[in-house]
């Protein structure tokens, strides 16, 4: 028995060896470093602090400002139009193609969408239709700011993310975090990527990650759930964008604080309660398991990382191949992607501008303002629910309150809500993630129940 087990070991070590060559290193050490100095280090840039791959889409964004627009409602209009004729002709160019089969052969639900979404573009652009389309509130939000941000980021986040993904980075730090992450979220050590890459970039880089790491089977249904809805924080530019529009920016550490323990109270506790409890711990059915993050005896976590890591690099093909997957992952956040959140996104503006369905429906959160002492309570009240639309709309409803302690608590909410329809909830909702747009308002209720009252009582101190 004891030769049968060191001959287990023998050929386990063996294999180990195979995969410590300068290649692998090569593979593991440089683009990995590059990816961390593009997604996860926090650099100062025009007043703020980003990300470099924030940089890059932010330079992109401000050359071609003028023109974004225009170039995104080309896009849609294709992405309308292109599965029309290939549900009609079925040409060789897209039925051959796995990809332009899965981008262009669709459902005639997303088909409708993507035109509705083209529609929307086209009317807001040129001018033409119901005011309440095209206003700068709902449809020209949507394409002349949302769009392109979106635009900016995913085409270098898309082309740059296997840096993260596919040369043993998330492997690495999957395993050495591992005995935080389980016991405290429930969740595999990789995961801490996705929330770096979400808090110093942005939330929709997060989501992205947390869909492809899904798909490819190492996430199970559970654990993809719980990241994208409780770990896709928003960035803090952007946080700092939101306290300077309410007006309280001398107050930017305390509140990032507030929000910062707000938001972790809610990740303990939303992945411990249903909806989120009660996801299958299954993983994608197209790829099956493809993560061990349990150390060996006899190695400590450090060791078995790197042996993880290099690994995954002896997996890389060359440069050509990832390459590959990274334009691909842009042209179907651009042609799939997009043309739902500018459709969807418009409708959810819509109804949170042009209807008082927000309003009556925070009609009970009033008194319950009232009991926790926040000055102008029914003013207050909306801005509690319409970030489920948008996530910068909470913020335009408590510009015009008068109370510091009020406007505080309105930004912080804004912030550790984290689901919002514009854009987290249509990625999630077109992601192969298990998850729908009623447990996306469940989990939005929960976090602002979980998060509201912490955020009072610090409020409270503050002011």
């Amino acid at each position: 028995m004891e030769a049968k087990q060191k001959k287990s070991v023998d050929r386990g070590e063996q294999e180990a060896m195979n995969y410590r060559t300068r290649r692998n290193y090569f593979w593991f050490i440089v683009p990995s470093l590059l990816g961390v100095l593009l997604f996860l280090f926090p650099i100062p840039y025009g007043g703020k602090i980003t990300i470099g791959v924030g940089v890059m889409a932010e330079t992109i964004q401000a050359s071609l400002e003028p023109i974004l627009p225009g170039l995104m409602t080309g896009i849609l209009v294709l992405s309308a139009i292109v599965p029309v004729f290939a549900k009609a002709l079925k040409p060789k160019l897209i039925m051959d193609s796995p990809f332009m089969k899965q981008l262009f052969y669709i459902h005639t639900f997303w088909m409708i969408t993507r035109m509705v979404g083209a529609l929307f573009a086209l009317m807001t652009i040129f001018g033409i239709g119901p005011a309440i389309i095209t206003s700068d509130l709902t449809g020209g939000t949507m394409l002349n700011a949302l769009v392109p941000v979106l635009a900016a980021w995913f085409l270098f986040a898309g082309v740059l993310m296997p840096l993260l993904m596919q040369f043993g980075l998330m492997d690495f730090i999957g395993t050495m975090l591992r005995n935080v992450m389980r016991p405290v979220f429930k969740l595999p050590g990789r995961s801490s990527i996705d929330a770096l890459a979400s808090w110093m970039g942005a939330g929709t880089v997060g989501v992205l990650i947390t869909t492809k790491q899904y798909e490819e089977g190492y996430y199970t249904k559970r654990e993809a759930s719980i990241i994208a809805t409780n770990f896709s924080i928003n960035s803090i530019a952007f946080s700092l964008v939101v306290i300077s529009f309410i007006g309280l920016e001398e107050y930017f550490v305390p509140f990032y604080l507030t929000v910062v323990v707000a938001g972790l109270i809610a990740a303990f506790v939303c992945p411990r309660i249903p909806p989120l409890s009660r996801k299958a711990d299954t993983y994608y059915e197209g790829t099956g398991k493809q993560i061990s993050e349990d150390t060996p005896e006899g190695m400590s976590n450090f060791q078995w990382g790197v042996e993880k890591a290099l690994h995954k690099a002896s997996e890389v093909k060359g440069i050509k191949e990832v390459s590959k997957q990274g334009i691909q992952t842009v042209l179907d956040i651009y042609f799939a992607l997009i043309p739902l959140v500018m459709a969807l996104g418009t409708v959810a503006l819509i109804i949170a501008e042009f209807t008082p369905f927000f309003t009556y429906l925070s009609l009970p959160i009033v008194p319950v303002l009232q009991w926790m002492q926040i000055p102008e309570a029914a003013q207050a009240a909306p801005a509690m629910l319409v970030g489920f639309a948008d996530m910068f709309l909470p913020a335009v409803i408590g510009s015009g309150i008068e109370s510091e302690l009020t406007r505080f608590v309105i930004a912080a909410i804004s912030l550790t809500q984290l689901i919002y329809m514009s854009e987290i909830g249509i990625l999630l909702v077109k992601s192969k993630i298990p998850i729908s747009v009623l447990e996306l308002a469940i989990i939005f209720l929960q976090r602002t129940i979980i998060t509201l009252p912490i955020i009072v009582v610090i409020a409270h101190f503050i002011f």
